[in-house]
This record gives structure tokens, sequence and C-alpha cells, in this order.
């Protein structure tokens, strides 16, 4: 049986008062949403699949 991670990473972030979009926050050395993938990729042998909407093209260059 195959297994698929899914990734939400749509936030606009509000709450954070930051004009950048809450996934591309960096950790570590890392935007946020970096982390999550990771761990997908890890998780499943099968691609995990990236929901984005809000600054969907900043996300998009910052996970390649």
């Amino acid at each position: 049986m195959k297994t698929t991670s899914v990734v939400l990473a749509a936030g606009q972030g509000t709450r954070m008062n930051s004009s950048t979009p809450k996934v591309l926050h960096p950790l570590l050395g890392y935007p946020l949403v970096w982390h999550s993938l990771e761990t997908a990729r890890q998780a499943s042998r099968e691609k995990p699949v990236l929901v984005i909407g809000h600054a969907a093209e900043a996300v998009r260059q910052a996970v390649g």
C-alpha cells in the first residue's frame, strides 16, 4: 500500500505581524516548510504533496 504525505503550506501568518509568509520564516537556517517536507520525505517513499496558497511563487522558489 502506498502512503503519500500532504503538507499544508497555504497560510498567510497574519498573527505573526510579518510580511514574510509563515512557512518561509527561518528555523535553524531553513524555512519552516522545508522541515515539514524533509519529515514527509523520511516517512514515505512517495513524493510529498505540497498545498500552497498565499505567496505561492515565493514558496515555490524556496522549496524548488
